[in-house]
C-alpha cells in the first residue's frame, strides 16, 4: 500500500494553496510578517529599547533598527545562553544553533525559539515536501523511509535544559512524533559527534532499508553513501535502495557534487531539489526541478531586506524590502525573525532571477569572494566555472578553494585553486585554461584583468591528494555537520594551511 496520496491531502495540499498567494501578495505577506515580529518582540528588552509598541510601518522600523552583525547581538545572544528571557526574542530560548564564526569568535551561536522551530524551519521541510509531491503526484514517499543526516548537539553553558549545536541536531532532537515514524537513523546514531562512528553506523544501519528519501548537505551524505558502498561491496545506491526517489539537499551548492551523485545514483526517475536552509532560518525551496531557482519563503516568521551589493560596506549602504528588488542584480540578505534576529546580515548573496513569485539562486557569500585586484569573483562565477570545464574534461570535483597570489606592487599576479579532484581530468592544464576562460566569459571584471595578462596571470590549479579537505576540517573539529569549506578568500588564510598539509 502506498499511502502517500492520502497523507498529501490531508498535510500538504493545503500548504501548496497557500503558497499560490505567492505570486500576487507578496508585500501583503510581509508586512504581515514584520507586524507580527513587532508586536510579538514588543515586551523584550530589545523591543522596548527600539520602540516597537510605537512602530506603524515599514519606514518606522528601518528608522528604529539598524543593520545588525553577529557582533552588534553577541552580547544579548550570550545572555539569553545564559538563561535570560524577553532579551532579543519573548520568553526564554532554549536552543542554540552554532555556525561558523566571525572575524573574533571561532563560532557564531544563533537563538532557535519554539516558535522559530514550528514557523520557519519545520515548516520549511513540510513546504519542501509540498512542492514536491505536487510535482510528483505518483510518488511513494511514505511507502519508505527518510534517511536524514544532522549533525551533534552538547549542553548550553551551565544552563539547564539548554542546548547548543548543528542545527541539524535540534530539528532531529525536536522532531515531531509522526515524522520519527519514518526518520532514520534513530537518535542514538543521528546525534553522535564523531563523524566518523557516525558514518560507519548510519552505513551499516540504513543499507537493508526501504529509504525513499535522503536529506542533507551533499558533501556529507556523498561520505555517507559512499561508505555504504564499500561495506556492502556494491557499485550503486540504487541497488540497496531501488524505491529512492529524492534527494533534498542544502547548505552548499550543488554543482561540484553532481556528477559524482549520477555515478552512484542511476534510477532514471531521481530528482534533487535544492533548499535554502540555514542556521538562522529556512528561507527557499526548488519548486520547480527544471529551474534551479528556488522560491523564496515570504510566509514564514522571516520579515526579508536586500542591501545591493554595490553599496555593501558603505557607511549608509541602502536597504530596501522585498517588493522593491530588481532581478539579476547581486544582493546581500537581511532578515528580522522569529528567533530574535532583527535586521541580520546573514552573510548571503542572491541574485533574484523571477518576481511574481520571488525566485533567486545563491550566488556566494558577503565574504567568500576574490577581490583583490578588482576582479570581483563571487562563488557563484567560480561553480559555473568549474562546471564548464568539468564539461569538457570529464573531470569531476570533489571539494576546492581559491585564493589571490599577492606577487608585489609592480609584479604579476594570479589567483591560487586548490582542488580535489573524485575524477581526475586528462590534463590539469588543460582545465586550468578551461576554467580560466569561463571565468572570463561569465565575469567582466575578472576578464578586464586577465587581458592580456597585464594584472592577472593565468590562474593556477594545485592538485590536492585525497581526502585533503576532510582532514582539513578534522583537525579544526569540524568534521561533518553542517561545517563547510570556505570556497573563495581574500585573504591566503585557509588555503596556505591546506598547502602546507597538501605537502606532508
Amino acid at each position: 500500500m502506498n499511502p502517500t496520496p492520502i497523507i498529501d491531502q490531508l498535510y500538504f495540499a493545503r500548504r501548496r494553496r497557500a503558497m499560490s498567494r505567492y505570486e500576487y501578495h507578496a508585500e501583503e505577506l510581509q508586512l504581515s510578517v514584520l507586524r507580527y515580529l513587532i508586536k510579538a518582540a514588543a515586551n523584550t528588552e530589545w523591543g522596548r529599547n527600539h520602540g516597537y509598541k510605537d512602530l506603524r510601518q515599514y519606514s518606522d522600523f528601518t528608522t528604529h533598527v539598524g543593520i545588525n552583525t553577529y557582533e552588534e547581538l553577541k552580547g544579548y545572544i550570550l545572555r539569553m545562553r545564559k538563561g535570560e528571557s524577553n532579551v532579543l526574542w519573548r520568553g526564554k530560548v532554549n536552543w542554540f544553533a552554532k555556525s561558523s564564526g566571525t572575524t573574533n569568535d571561532k563560532s557564531k551561536f544563533i537563538p532557535v525559539s519554539r516558535e522559530g522551530l514550528k514557523n520557519i524551519h519545520y515548516l520549511g521541510g513540510t513546504d519542501c515536501v509540498a512542492a514536491y509531491l505536487g510535482n510528483n503526484p505518483k510518488s511513494r514517499l511514505f511507502a519508505g523511509k527518510s534517511l536524514i543526516l544532522g549533525g551533534s548537539h552538547a549542553p548550553n553553558l551551565n544552563t539547564p535544559n539548554s542546548l547548543v549545536g548543528d542545527l541539524s541536531a535540534i530539528l532531529i532532537e525536536n522532531v515531531p512524533s509522526l515524522v520519527n515514524l519514518t526518520r532514520i537513523p534513530p537518535k542514538e546514531i543521528a546525534l553522535l559527534s564523531d563523524f566518523e562512528e557516525k558514518r560507519e553506523r548510519i552505513a551499516r544501519f540504513a543499507f537493508d532499508k526501504n529509504v525513499t528519501n535522503i536529506s542533507g548537505v551533499p558533501s556529507w551524505m556523498l561520505s555517507v553513501l559512499k561508505h555504504m558502498l564499500d561495506i556492502t561491496g556494491r557499485d550503486r545506491i540504487d541497488q540497496l535502495w531501488p524505491n529512492l526517489e529524492v534527494f533534498f539537499h542544502g547548505g552548499v551548492a550543488f554543482t561540484p557534487y553532481r556528477e559524482q551523485y549520477k555515478n552512484i545514483i542511476t534510477l532514471p526517475g531521481m530528482h534533487y531539489m535544492e533548499t535554502y536552509n540555514a542556521s538562522e532560518g529556512f528561507f527557499g525551496v526548488q519548486t520547480d526541478l527544471t529551474d534551479p531557482a528556488m522560491m523564496l519563503m515570504i510566509d514564514y516568521g522571516v520579515f526579508y531586506e536586500f542591501i545591493p551589493m554595490s553599496e555593501f560596506g558603505t557607511e549608509n549602504p541602502k536597504t530596501i524590502p522585498l517588493w522593491q528588488v530588481k532581478t539579476g542584480v547581486n544582493y546581500a540578505v537581511v532578515i528580522s525573525t522569529s528567533c530574535g534576529l532583527w535586521r541580520y546580515v546573514i552573510g548571503d548573496t542572491i541574485r533574484f532571477t523571477h518576481t511574481n513569485p520571488y525566485k533567486f539562486v545563491i550566488t556566494g557569500r558577503t565574504k567568500h569572494f576574490i577581490n583583490a585586484f578588482g576582479e570581483e569573483l563571487i562563488v557563484d562565477n567560480a561553480e559555473h566555472g568549474l562546471e564548464q570545464a568539468c564539461i569538457a574534461t570529464g573531470a569531476q570535483v570533489r571539494e576546492y578553494t581559491a585564493a589571490p597570489v599577492f606577487m608585489g606592487s609592480n609584479a604579476q599576479c594570479r589567483h591560487q585553486w586548490v582542488i580535489e579532484f573524485a575524477k581526475r581530468p586528462a590534463s590539469v592544464a588543460d582545465f586550468a585554461t578551461i576554467l580560466d576562460r569561463s571565468l572570463q566569459a561569465i565575469n567582466s571584471d575578472y576578464e578586464a584583468k586577465r587581458y592580456k595578462d597585464i594584472t592577472l596571470q593565468p590562474l593556477q590549479i594545485v592538485e590536492a591528494r585525497e581526502g585533503l579537505f576532510d582532514e582539513w576540517l578534522k583537525c579544526k573539529g569540524k568534521l561533518g555537520g553542517q561545517h563547510k569549506i570556505p570556497r573563495l578568500s581574500n585573504s591566503r588564510e585557509y588555503i596556505d594551511e591546506l598547502l602546507m598539509m597538501n605537502r606532508q
